[in-house]
């Protein structure tokens, strides 16, 4: 299980971008609502103990409980669905006493997991009809319970990173392209059901995001696209410097006028672009694609597919997240909720993404170089002992 590691094969450079993008969002969050400054410090710090003892066992092992993993998961969605706390109509989190916590962020950790060892034991036989549809249909059970909550967002996001994964794992392009040429025409018959005022396919508050994205200038959806031209106008009032530089700039936005409702969760980008202004948001677009990049470049050192998988999974995440926060508070997609990778508040998202950043550390601890190293020791050992 613990395994004695060589110092220099730690990625001191992913925990410092890791903390540099974790010191950015405490002060963000404590920004928007100072009250939760220190509760986001105390998820950093335990999310940064839980990183550096994972990265320190053999992930090797951990996958070896991956059906025990795969039963949790189901457990904790199910439990979601049997006694989870309702907010904003969405029952998404459990209520322990001591603690409160969205399994779903948890969970796509798991799925990426459980699927990596699952890819690496049927390596051979990947491109078969018998492992395309066990794996889809393992994958299924978790998204019906995610879809259910309801929470389309990680529905949408869990089916991104399973392509990903499987893509990874070497699925055939032919496949590939056949799941392209369905999966667009179906893109397009949804949209076109959903933008029916009787449609039945998902929730009229997830309708109404759509809509305001795609008809802005239809005053029927003008409440559900406010939030997000108001965040735009907080990032442009920020300008180069932002409003913590720049002390002669007295126009109110976010936070003196409380413009935009979840400014220390889905609109922290918002936060960033009004008090550090381009440079500030510039920063953290780039820690957040170096962290990525970190992720992908070990992935290609890593000592066997499951790694490889862990790596490209756990940066896919980062970076689709990223990706989707900044369109939403930049006004490029419609409003979703997602947070910000290490940045928004929320003590599972940051503890769950430093759970899969400890994977990660341990994948390129056990790099191709390191094993080297390890055979050839072994030789001089059988050698010595001949």
């Amino acid at each position: 299980m613990l395994k004695q590691y060589k110092l220099r094969f730690y990625n001191f450079r992913l925990i410092i971008f890791l903390l540099a993008i974790s010191i950015f969002g405490i002060e963000l969050v404590g920004t928007a609502m100072e009250s939760l400054r220190t509760r986001q410090l105390e998820g950093v710090i335990l999310g940064v103990i839980i990183m550096v003892i994972l990265s320190l066992i053999d992930y090797s092992w951990i996958l070896n409980f991956q059906w025990i993993m795969y039963g949790f998961n189901i457990v904790m969605l199910l439990g979601v669905r049997i006694f989870g706390d309702s907010a904003n109509g969405a029952a998404r989190w459990i209520d322990l006493g001591f603690i409160r916590f969205q399994p779903t962020e948890l969970s796509k950790i798991i799925i990426i997991l459980f699927f990596a060892k699952f890819f690496m034991d049927h390596e051979e036989d990947l491109n078969t009809l018998r492992t395309i549809v066990k794996s889809g249909i393992l994958l299924l059970i978790p998204l019906v319970l995610i879809y259910a909550q309801p929470d389309m967002k990680n529905t949408i996001t869990v089916v991104v990173i399973f392509c990903i994964l499987i893509y990874m794992a070497g699925l055939s392009y032919k496949i590939i392209g056949g799941a392209i040429l369905i999966a667009v025409p179906l893109v397009i018959i949804f949209l076109a059901i959903v933008v029916q005022p009787d449609q039945k396919l998902i929730r009229d508050y997830q309708r109404d995001r759509i809509m305001s994205f795609l008809y802005p200038e239809n005053e029927e959806y003008t409440d559900d696209i406010e939030q997000q031209n108001n965040s735009k106008t907080a990032i442009a009032s920020g300008e180069l410097l932002g409003k913590r530089l720049n002390k002669d700039n007295e126009v109110a936005s976010v936070n003196d006028g409380n413009f935009v409702a979840e400014n220390q969760t889905d609109f922290i980008f918002a936060v960033a672009g009004e008090e550090y202004g381009f440079l500030g948001c510039t920063a953290i677009v780039v820690l957040l694609l170096l962290i990525s990049m970190e992720c992908i470049r070990m992935s290609l050192r890593a000592k066997d597919l499951s790694g490889k998988i862990i790596c490209c999974g756990i940066g896919s995440v980062v970076a689709l997240q990223s990706f989707i926060n900044i369109c939403v508070a930049t006004g490029i997609a419609p409003n979703t909720g997602t947070p910000l990778p290490f940045v928004s508040y929320g003590l599972t998202s940051i503890v769950s993404l430093f759970i899969g950043m400890g994977l990660v550390l341990n994948v390129g601890l056990q790099s191709s170089a390191y094993n080297k190293e390890l055979q050839k020791k072994d030789i001089y050992k059988k050698e010595e002992y001949l």
